[in-house]
């Protein structure tokens, strides 16, 4: 029987070749000559004003609550419908997570249903751009402006996606004050694990260093700055390995061809999958005018809980691992007690309802045919 998992890390083939040569630099405890690589082919190909890799999309989401001085009574706007990292950073420091509900048509944060939840407390609204795809940031960024908010992106599903505004095509991260991005093996741009830190706004470059490295001005003092380095913050160890780095960087330098087989996977499933959307039997994803697709994630969203549970379970019986993603964390049992009681529909129906398919690389188009071919059948024998 074929067996089709739901990833497979893609490897370049120059990973262990660059990990060699970070070792032979003598340096391989971070901040070497792969990290400076990797911040200045982000800050070259994207123009970020300033990147530093971290060794997760969650401790570059810590360092940004941190940045935003953020204090017990603070309160931040997200989407319910993500990951728990997006929320976590900010609960570490006191805060209180006011959750916002989806669009019916995609799980982005519904930006109609911001305003009236903003008070006196809240300090900042953090977006998730969902399977890479941007949330509406101009209705979000008339907002932050309105109240003088911060803006925080978790563009951890996002490399290489835009959010278009005219002539423009902003890549998502460098809109916000700060941005986050995650290199996890399931990402399309992976490190194993590892993330970066995007600063969109100079006020914070500098204490986003000190933060970086322990809480201390070391940067700094390499670069001449102070004749010696000390404790000058807070911070942590959100510094990863030169060998990190190198991975990083082997898989960048193959940036474009990953991309382009992702799309041409993304797109056939698309096309191929489109006469059950058109039936009204299940949802497709829903790419926006202003936004580009990475092809991140390809899902389908089933009208039940009880449908997509027969319908993974009868993928699992031909070998396809296909599996659903977050579970709204309004409802999760640490947070509901908390939570101010509204209710948040869309959250709950991609809960229960979203269903996401084999992407990756090495997927082949006899494997995708077999999906596609399994999905089909389901629905005719329902």
């Amino acid at each position: 029987m074929m067996r089709i998992p739901f990833n497979i890390p893609y490897l370049s083939g120059s990973e262990i070749e660059y990990i060699r040569d970070a070792c032979a630099q003598a340096h391989i405890s971070g901040n070497g000559k792969y990290t400076k690589l990797c911040h200045a082919l982000f800050e070259a190909r994207y123009g970020f004003h300033k990147v530093l890799l971290t060794t997760s999309c969650t401790d570059a989401l810590e360092m940004a609550a941190l940045l935003l001085d953020t204090r017990p009574g603070d309160e931040f706007i997200m989407p319910s419908y993500t990951f728990v990292s997006t929320a976590n950073a900010f609960i570490l420091r006191g805060a209180r997570i006011v959750f916002a509900d989806s669009y019916p048509h995609h799980p982005n944060l519904n930006a109609d249903e911001i305003e009236p939840l903003i008070t006196h407390r809240t300090k900042g609204i953090v977006v998730v751009h969902y399977a890479g795809v941007a949330c509406d940031m101009e209705k979000i960024q008339a907002l932050t402006q309105k109240y003088g908010l911060y803006l925080v992106e978790d563009a951890a599903q996002a490399i290489d996606s835009y959010y278009i505004r005219g002539e423009e095509r902003l890549p998502l991260g460098g809109i916000g004050h700060l941005g986050a991005m995650s290199f996890h093996e399931t990402k399309n741009i992976i490190a194993g694990e590892g993330g970066m830190l995007i600063i969109n706004d100079s006020r914070f470059i500098s204490r986003a260093e000190v933060l970086w490295e322990k809480g201390t001005n070391r940067a700094a003092f390499f670069r001449g700055e102070v004749d010696k380095y000390t404790w000058v913050d807070v911070g942590s160890s959100f510094l990863p390995s030169e060998l990190t780095a190198a991975f990083l960087y082997a898989q960048l330098e193959n940036l474009e061809k990953i991309q382009q087989k992702r799309r041409m996977l993304w797109e056939y499933y698309y096309q191929s999958l489109s006469i059950l959307q058109d039936k009204g039997v299940v949802q497709l994803p829903f790419i926006p005018p202003y936004a580009t697709n990475n092809a991140h994630i390809f899902y389908i969203i089933c009208q039940s809980l009880e449908e997509r549970t027969r319908l993974i379970d009868y993928l699992r019986s031909h070998g396809i691992h296909a599996i659903f993603h977050y579970q709204a964390l309004h409802r999760s049992p640490y947070y509901q007690d908390k939570h101010d009681g509204r209710e948040l529909p869309q959250a709950d129906r991609f809960s229960d309802c979203l269903l996401r398919l084999p992407l990756y690389y090495q997927l082949s188009r006899q494997e995708q045919d077999f999906i596609i071919e399994k999905i089909l059948n389901f629905y005719q024998i329902c």
